[in-house]
């Protein structure tokens, strides 16, 4: 890997044998990396990231204002989201299966006694992924023939720089669990994201023609997904 400094940004430079070159700006710091294919020179990497400074400070300044949960503990009384909705976080300790319940304002998890913090976390983890897992299908029903696109596979998983990906070759798209803390319409928005880049690979003008299209809001979708805190976690690279 090679870094580039323009200025008091530092670029991560990894050369790969891919098409086109990818620019991504990570949480939580705002670290920046190119990705490009390996005969670019770095000349023009250089004039490449020079081009889109103006954006890189834009999300950086969007990432350092951004609000982020307090670590969370898994004690009675914390607050939790599922689909844009916070509830109060209560914890049963019972000889049975572990849980998961929304009643009123209220989460109740169930755990067998001695259950740990960590543990707790993997239960609740997994409680969103289901969520994910069993409302994800129809939105791919709904949009797979407004799209004139068909996904193969479906993954979720915890991802921690990313609300989602997708893989063109394999017809798969991606989603971070994170995603059923948020308001569904804006799962809806990040399947049609993702989904378009099916058809689109980058984020160019055709990407863009085919959101507005499509879902004409998709922008205040995605504004109203990144005003969200984003969840704690420990950032590694």
């Amino acid at each position: 890997m090679s870094r580039l400094r323009l200025g008091d940004i530092t670029v991560d430079v990894v050369l790969k044998d891919i098409k086109n070159v990818h620019l991504s700006v990570y949480p939580p710091t705002g670290r920046v990396r190119i990705s490009a294919p390996s005969h670019m020179s770095m000349a023009t990497i250089r004039v490449f990231a020079i081009s889109k400074l103006a954006w890189i400070r834009k999300q950086q300044a969007r990432l350092e204002g951004q609000a982020r949960e307090t670590p969370r503990d898994f004690i009675d009384r914390e607050s939790h989201y599922v689909w844009g909705q916070r509830y109060l976080l209560q914890v049963v300790e019972r000889e049975e299966a572990p849980s998961v319940a929304l009643k009123g304002n209220k989460m109740t998890l169930s755990v067998r006694p001695g259950t740990g913090t960590d543990k707790r976390n993997s239960i609740l983890e997994e409680w969103y992924r289901e969520q994910l897992k069993t409302d994800t299908p129809a939105l791919l029903v709904r949009w797979e023939p407004r799209l004139d696109v068909i996904v193969d596979r479906l993954h979720v998983q915890r991802m921690k720089t990313k609300w989602g990906s997708c893989n063109a070759d394999k017809r798969s798209i991606r989603l971070n669990t994170e995603l059923a803390r948020k308001p569904r319409e804006c799962l809806e928005y990040l399947v049609v994201h993702e989904m378009v880049h099916l058809l689109e690979r980058t984020h160019g003008p055709a990407f863009v023609s085919l959101m507005d299209r499509h879902l004409p809001n998709w922008r205040t979708r995605r504004d109203q997904l990144n005003a969200f805190p984003l969840a704690h976690a420990e950032w590694r690279y």
